[in-house]
């Protein structure tokens, strides 16, 4: 194995491209949770938003529209989820379930033209002089707009939720919807709002991978991206912060297990590729271990109104 062959500069530049979609969908999933609302149909919207965003890109040219609609795309399915759980009171497990089933057949049937067809991507951001500085340079100051756009987002997420009178209201339907309608706070608009946004990045998490990280369609390109989204929200205990860290380390385990690939390690290329999941799922573990650790407290419970 020749371990020279991999360079650190490109590993953790291909880290930041790597941890993107998992680090918006991951955000979405996040505050949607925050309200009480668990939607486990990440890996649904994200399909869609990426054949969406990659068939208006091809068609338009323009990657940016493509972008903008698979957001739209990925609100509008979210929406269906939001009408299910929130106004007929369906359960909110189930609904997510059928809403990734749901996502995964129309990404299908959309994407069949589009097969083998490249995509307009985005170009890389050349920051003035932050740009120009040596290694630190190429390494974390020219990727392309999205990757910046991700982490302003857990920047302004955590903002919001941490000091405005709007987060404090979301983060207070989460712990107690009861307490939150007695105080006469529109519990279900408040949810649907939450899970519209969910709903938006994860359209966005799925457009970056069809548009820009692997710039064709695939069907099931995603391949599961989804749920690992949902698993580093228990990571990060719903803290914004750790969601950052979670979705880089993650991203940062599949390059490297890409790179050792390459490399030629003696390692098995099945034991290679199964190890970010592998290693997600024994910190999932060691997280459940300690217990209670930060979430909502009405997640995933049903409100109404005339209770």
């Amino acid at each position: 194995m020749d371990l020279s062959s991999i360079n650190p500069v490109l590993l953790i530049a291909s880290l930041m491209v790597s941890a993107t979609p998992i680090l918006l969908a991951a955000l979405g999933e996040l505050v949607v949770e925050k309200s009480g609302v668990l939607n486990l149909g990440v890996e649904g919207m994200m399909i869609t938003g990426a054949i969406c965003g990659f068939a208006i890109g091809v068609n338009t040219g323009s990657p940016v529209l493509g972008f903008m609609f698979a957001a739209f795309s990925g609100a509008l399915l979210s929406l269906a989820f939001g009408i299910l759980t929130q106004y007929l009171l369906s359960n909110q497990v189930a609904t997510g379930l059928g809403l990734t089933l749901v996502g995964l057949g129309l990404s299908s049937l959309i994407g069949k033209p589009y097969e083998g067809i490249k995509s307009p991507t985005l170009q890389k951001m050349e920051l003035p002089v932050l740009s120009d500085i040596p290694i630190v340079g190429k390494m974390l100051f020219s990727h392309d707009p999205m990757v910046y756009f991700s982490i302003l987002l857990v920047t302004a997420t955590w903002a919001v939720l941490k000091y405005s009178r709007a987060g404090l209201i979301l983060r207070a339907v989460g712990e107690s919807h009861d307490a939150a309608h007695a105080l006469g706070y529109k519990v279900v608009r408040i949810r649907i709002l939450a899970i519209l946004f969910g709903g938006a990045c994860a359209g966005l998490a799925g457009a970056y991978i069809s548009l820009v990280r692997v710039p064709q369609w695939t069907e099931g390109m995603t391949a599961g991206a989804g749920w690992i989204a949902l698993a580093i929200v228990v990571f990060a205990s719903w803290k914004p912060w750790r969601i950052l860290i979670g979705a880089y380390l993650f991203g940062g385990v599949t390059v490297l297990q890409l790179n050792l690939q390459a490399a030629g390690a003696k390692v098995p290329i099945e034991v290679l590729s199964m190890s970010p999941y592998l290693i997600t799922i024994a910190v999932l573990v060691f997280i459940s271990a300690r217990g209670n650790h930060g979430a909502p407290a009405a997640l995933g419970k049903i409100f109404h109104a005339s209770r």
